[in-house]
């Protein structure tokens, strides 16, 4: 299994970005994202931090739905 990267919020984004996540809007340090999927909107917020925390990048992935490595793969 493939360990959880540190990347910068801007590298995330652009990854999630590549899988279709839309940036909905900013307020303060926090990113909000969205993508439909089916009849669903799924919302995440991402927090514009340098570098985002391990544990708190693999949250994110979990609700988006990737595994690392194919998160990889879109960085």
């Amino acid at each position: 299994m493939t360990k959880v990267p540190n990347l910068d919020y801007n590298k995330v984004i652009n990854a999630l970005q590549r899988d279709g996540w839309v940036v909905v809007r900013q307020k303060g340090s926090h990113i909000r994202i969205q993508k439909h999927i089916l009849n669903e909107v799924h919302k995440v917020t991402i927090p514009a931090h340098r570098p985002i925390k391990r544990s708190t990048l693999s949250y994110i992935l979990k609700q988006v739905c990737l595994s690392v490595d194919r998160f990889l793969e879109l960085v």
